[in-house]
């Protein structure tokens, strides 16, 4: 099952399922991950990590740190059973999607919101149990043991909130005459922040209460003198009336009676109070509401209203926060509140005109019905001279276009605007106006908190794990919550788990959700009958895609059309609420992603077009996906090498756009990743397996290079399983040699060459010579490595005919490497040097894509070098490959240029300095999950260790070098652990020098 993570930050950094705690590495991945946490959602730089990390004094290898670092925090993650993408690579940085994780400080944030709501509604008890609660998460001093002038600030800034929401609690708990209770905790506040003149003021209240009249008096004092030594100044007014009254024993002091409020004055006659009741529960929307009052601060700065707007897509609650919102706020219009439902989204109403308005809000301004003008002008400008010299605010709600909106703009300063709709309303944000809330899905918390409010917290509680499921179904919109609210409230014997059976499937989810007189459907079907043609098609094919996210490009195959005017209706639709906008990825491109429902609605409405015209336009975007794969590939490698192609035709783009989708041809693959992988099995459950199986081969270089293993082989058996389907052999074949390159890759020999011999087979039926080569090759290699050096020298010779012959350049490079490692093995060094010199001149030929082969040609040239006792040629060799690997984030690379460098440091007699570099290989080692590598790091970092007279360390690697040998059952290095461990001297073992 699926597990959920609990960030902490509010106390020493941790993250936690259930009761146990996920380790998570080093004080720099604390740092990364605190960052990340302070501002999930958001693309946090590279830069700025380095920053916090490093302060002013980052080292050169900074970027490559921090990538490790983000890979062993993901790796944490998954191990701790979290298999979803939590930090997310995207340009030029990094962002962390909380999604259905829990974050304190986020708790923290709505359980404060929620109690200042409580405050403002009266509502006392239930806000002193919602700062009960936010207050009971805090477990020291915020981000405590991560360091950095950020992190202080920070530290700083969250420490402020709680000292602020304590004061905030201790003010409604003194309300409930809870001042005994108080003391102990507010008088500790005192202690540790004696300048805090609140938080004395409270302590000073409860004392004079409790019967503490003396102790409040001396209270009193003591602030005095502090204030006076640490600021050279007096107690504020609010303290020094607090000790007159108690001198005076004044009434106001005791706790308030309800019974004393102020009655409310009337308010006279043509004071139109016109807001609608609020929503019956508003969950979150804490910053929301702080973005609103805003308008409120004017600052005299321009003329005229303050000028509000909502957007948001159907059912995310803009009616109900601007009610909400007016509501809060409607005592500082002392002379009335308008409202309007102008229906620019009403299925049964044609959208109100400004015209129908005006005459409506003149006859609640008391004019009376004959001396309304008839013209619009005239009825706009006598609006506007009643408003003048009036505070009045104005909502104006689902509104479709600004020409509704226009003529009901008032003139005078002293007047409030606030306008919901789902468009952008461009004229009305040059307005200018003091808010623009962009509303978003609530947060999980939030969203469970909404569901409770409706169907009973205890119900909800009773299944936490099912109630967050549901309001991630219902996409956290307030509307879709309600909804499945009130069908369980209203189905007291269904559990909320049996709604989400129902709500799991999605061909039924949209009529689950579209009952009564609230329909999820019918708001959207508003929305989707107000797009341009075009815009409505692209919508519409986009729910062809299984995609998670993409690039506007998509947009252009789907229409044929160019990728401006793709990027153009894509945007139409951002606009009307159809589409996220997720930030730029790491190629620099904005990606853009559907929520759940919105996807569900877009495919029911592709049924409006004919099956060819649908079955055309995923055929067009699938191609060119394999098409962008291929050029990537082929910019990767320096041409098509290395590779073989199906026969189905890619969808080439233009030169130019190319050119700028793949600038940085591995940071495409990248940030296309998952959508690529949603292609593959789309493409494989369609039948269409030569596409699979091509585009596949094409993305293998990214899951080399980034060490996705899980990608590598749930694309590989997805498009094996579609070529057996069709009887394509020579799909088959090279899907087996794929899935026998990944067993390879994780030392199951013997899986890998039966995988490999099949495939061989197929591609000789087939006639399939290339293809064939490439398969041998591999099968040479692990010859090699059980070796069978005859046989892996007669099949790499075979396989290199093939390749010179094809012309498949980096393969010829990669082959004369094998056939130099054989040399190496026979003690034949001259022809191995021969032999790997001719493999780097081969790989340099090929220019900029030929880059990985010549970072393996020059680390297999290093090889030799070490192999002739040639040490600093060897280290002149491996920086080259360092340098390589590192640009390419090749952590597998990395590994074994490290450890090679280490070793050629260690014939050097260098130790100290081969045991530094050999532990950071072996920290880059415990990122690509090798435990042939683990173990031969381990085993140099013995000899290393015995070398500088650290028994007990070099005791430590070769015992973990033969646990990983042993592991995958290398037999020949489970030898040479066994043997270093026999020559340890036995009188040493344990009473080694410390190792550093």
């Amino acid at each position: 099952m699926e597990k959920r993570l609990e960030f902490r930050l509010l106390g020493p950094p941790e993250v936690r399922v259930g009761d146990e705690q996920v380790p998570l590495g080093g004080p720099r991945h604390r740092t990364i991950l605190t960052l990340l946490l302070l501002t999930p959602g958001r693309v946090v730089p590279v830069d700025a990590l380095i920053d916090s990390v490093w302060n002013e004094h980052p080292p050169a290898t900074a970027r490559t740190q921090v990538s490790i670092c983000i890979a062993a925090l993901r790796k944490a993650f998954k191990n701790a059973g979290c298999t979803e993408e939590i930090i997310v690579t995207a340009h030029p940085g990094y962002l962390l999607r909380l999604g259905r994780h829990t974050l304190d400080t986020a708790e923290f944030t709505a359980l404060v919101a929620r109690a200042e709501t409580a405050v403002r509604e009266e509502r006392l008890p239930e806000a002193s149990r919602a700062y009960a609660e936010a207050l009971r998460l805090w477990r020291g001093r915020p981000l405590a043991g991560v360091s950095g002038v950020r992190m202080e600030d920070e530290a700083q800034r969250l420490e402020e909130l709680r000292l602020n929401a304590f004061e905030d609690a201790t003010a409604v708990r003194l309300q409930l005459g809870d001042h005994q209770r108080v003391l102990p905790d507010l008088a500790a506040m005192v202690r540790r922040h004696p300048l805090r003149e609140r938080a004395r003021h409270q302590l000073i209240t409860a004392q004079y209460r409790s019967g503490r009249r003396a102790e409040a008096l001396e209270t009193f004092q003591e602030g005095r003198r502090s204030l006076l030594e640490e600021l050279g100044i007096e107690p504020g007014p609010a303290l020094t009336e607090l000790r007159d009254a108690i001198l005076q024993d004044e009434r106001s002091l005791s706790v308030p009676d309800p019974e004393d409020e102020p009655v409310p004055r009337p308010n006279p006659v043509g004071d139109p109070l016109e807001l609608p009741p609020g929503v019956p529960r508003l969950a979150g929307r804490k910053e929301e509401l702080a973005l609103l009052s805003e308008l409120l601060d004017t600052g005299g700065a321009t003329r005229g209203p303050a000028t509000g707007l909502i957007t948001g897509v159907a059912g995310v609650g803009k009616t109900g926060l601007a009610i909400h919102w007016a509501h809060s706020v409607a005592d500082l219009f002392p002379d009335g509140q308008l409202f309007a439902d102008l229906h620019g989204y009403d299925e049964q109403l044609e959208p109100t005109t400004a015209d129908e308005v005006l005459s409506r809000f003149l006859r609640s301004l008391s004019v009376p019905a004959g001396q309304i003008p008839a013209e619009p002008e005239e009825r706009a400008a006598l609006y506007r001279s009643l408003l003048a010299d009036r505070r009045v605010l104005v909502v104006l709600d689902n509104v479709r276009s600004f020409a509704q909106v226009s003529p009901l703009l008032p003139s005078g300063d002293g007047c409030c605007v606030l306008v919901t709709g789902r468009e952008q309303l461009p004229e009305l944000v040059a307005w200018p106006p003091r808010a623009w809330v962009r509303l978003g899905p609530l947060s999980s918390y939030e969203a469970v908190e909404l569901l409770g409010g409706i169907v009973g917290e205890e119900r909800v509680a009773a299944e936490p794990a099912a109630a967050a499921t549901l309001a991630e179904l219902c996409d956290l919109l307030p509307l879709a919550l309600r909804i499945a609210g009130a069908r369980l409230a209203s189905k007291p014997h269904w559990t909320v788990e049996h709604l989400v059976r129902r709500l799991s499937d999605e061909r039924l989810r949209l009529d689950e959700l579209s009952q009564g007189e609230s329909q999820v459907r019918a708001s959207f079907a508003l929305t989707y009958r107000g797009l341009a043609d075009q815009t409505a098609r692209l919508y519409r094919r986009l729910g062809l895609l299984d995609v998670p996210d993409f690039s506007s490009w998509v947009a252009a195959a789907l229409l044929d059309t160019d990728l401006y005017t793709g990027e153009r209706l894509i945007e139409e639709l951002v606009d009307a609420q159809f589409l996220d906008v997720i930030g730029q990825d790491l190629s620099g491109h904005t990606r853009y992603r559907f929520q759940n429902l919105l996807r569900l609605f877009a495919r029911e409405r592709v049924e409006e077009e004919s099956a060819e015209e649908r079955g055309a336009a995923l055929d067009r975007v699938f191609r060119t996906y394999l098409f962008l794969a291929a050029e990537a590939h082929r910019r990767s490698f320096g041409g098509d090498f290395s590779i073989i192609h199906g026969t189905v035709v890619p969808h080439r783009l233009p030169p130019e756009p190319t050119d700028v989708l793949l600038a940085r041809p591995l940071d495409w693959l990248e940030a296309e990743r998952l959508s690529l992988n949603a292609v593959v099995a789309q493409a494989a459950d369609a039948g269409m397996d030569e596409l699979a199986w091509d585009l596949t081969l094409c993305i293998l270089v990214l899951f080399e290079t980034r060490n996705y293993l899980d990608d590598w082989r749930e694309c590989a058996e997805r498009s094996l399983a579609a070529a057996r389907a069709a009887g394509n052999a020579r799909g088959e074949a090279t899907m087996l040699h794929v899935l026998g390159a990944l067993e390879m890759r994780q030392r199951d020999f013997t899986t890998a060459y039966g995988l490999f011999t099949r495939a061989r087979e197929l591609h000789e039926r087939a006639g399939e010579e290339h293809g064939g080569a490439l398969v041998l090759r591999n099968m040479a290699m692990i010859d090699e490595m059980r070796g069978e050096l005859d046989t892996a020298m007669r099949y790499s010779t075979a396989a290199l005919e093939v390749f010179r012959a094809v012309g498949d350049r980096s393969s010829e490079a990669h082959v004369l490497n094998n056939m130099a490692q054989i040399c190496l093995d026979r003690d034949d060094v001259d022809e191995a040097l021969r032999l790997s010199e001719e493999s780097v001149r081969v790989s340099a030929a090929i220019g900029e894509g030929g880059a990985r082969s010549l970072a393996l040609g020059t680390h297999r040239l290093a090889r030799v070098h070490l192999a002739r006792q040639e040490y600093d040629l060897a280290e002149e060799a491996l920086l080259r490959v360092i340098h390589i690997v590192r640009g390419q984030l090749d952590m597998l690379g990395l590994a074994h240029g490290l450890l090679a460098l280490g070793e050629a440091r260690m014939g050097a007699g260098r130790w100290e300095q081969a045991r530094a570099t050999l532990r950071q290989a072996l920290e880059t080692a415990a990122l690509v999950d090798s435990a042939l590598v683990d173990g031969r790091i381990k085993l140099a970092l013995g000899t290393a260790g015995r070398q500088c007279g650290d028994i007990q360390e070099a005791r430590r690697n070769y015992l973990g070098a033969l646990a990983s040998f042993e592991r995958i059952g290398v037999e020949a290095w489970i030898r040479r652990a066994r043997t270093a461990l026999d020559e340890l001297p036995e009188e040493k073992r344990g009473t080694g020098k410390p190792g550093r």
